[in-house]
């Protein structure tokens, strides 16, 4: 009888087990999901940007800091190890801020902001950014999940055990969260 119920408590501790660490699985491949909505996003961005500067290199060739400062902080995101989420997220955030110094580079040269190349940039990088902001809500909303149920019981007891990872947030980057506008016409 003892060695029935002993057998059950085994059964039923490792049936618990087995859902603790399918629930870390699930929610590290959610959070590597939705990173791979991010991540075409980004690419699409990191293609754009060389059209971009060009563009702008036509009205200010001058402004060549600003021009490196944008492709040096684009090569820095490109070159971050695939996998390495947390730190694609920094990179990004500081080749956001360089982007900004580009665009407020343009308000000084009337023509470029007239010329249909860098308004067409313009365009698809406003639409690459808004996909790019709901894309960032759903890896957002798994790595708060993931977190939560990492730092929380029962996860918290296993996490070491099940190599439980934490993701940062991808947020507005400093500065970012001010409403900033910008106007081309």
């Amino acid at each position: 009888m003892t060695g029935l119920i002993l057998l059950g408590g085994i059964v039923v501790l490792g049936g618990l087990l087995v859902g603790i660490f399918n629930k870390f699985a699930k929610n590290r491949n959610m959070v590597q999901d939705a990173w791979a909505n991010i991540d075409v996003a980004l690419k699409k961005r990191h293609d754009l940007i060389p059209n971009l500067v060009n563009t702008v290199k036509g009205y200010a060739a001058h402004e060549k800091d600003t021009f490196t400062q944008v492709i040096e902080a684009r090569n820095a995101a490109m070159a971050v190890p695939k996998g390495d989420i947390n730190g694609q997220i920094q990179a990004e955030n500081t080749l956001q801020q360089t982007l900004k110094s580009l665009f407020a580079l343009a308000e000084a040269y009337p023509n470029l902001k007239a010329d249909t190349s860098f308004l067409n940039l313009q365009t698809q990088l406003t639409e690459i950014e808004e996909n790019l902001e709901r894309a960032r809500r759903y890896y957002n909303s798994t790595v708060r999940e993931n977190n939560t149920y990492g730092e929380s019981f029962p996860g918290a007891l296993f996490a070491g055990m099940f190599k439980y990872q934490h993701f940062n947030y991808f947020e507005a980057a400093a500065g970012e969260k001010e409403n900033v506008t910008v106007d081309f016409s």
